[in-house]
């Protein structure tokens, strides 16, 4: 499954605290998502960082991925 682009509202979304929903036994999704959970940066900084993660770890987060755009 494809990355939603970065302007997909999904990101906003995630960076608002839906990230933690994500069921994920990857351990540096697992870290990502507590250090999103707690961060004071502005929600557009945050979606940046979540897609570039998400870009970058695209290989190996199928799963995770795939639940994007559904949460």
């Amino acid at each position: 499954m494809a990355i939603p682009p970065s302007n997909h509202p999904c990101w906003q979304k995630l960076a608002s605290g839906a990230i933690t929903k994500i069921k994920t036994q990857h351990l540096g999704t697992q870290l990502l998502a507590k250090r999103m959970e707690k961060s004071t940066a502005p929600v557009p900084e945050r979606a940046a960082e979540l897609h570039a993660f998400f870009t970058r770890w695209e290989r190996i987060l199928p799963s995770e991925i795939s639940q994007l755009t559904t949460l």
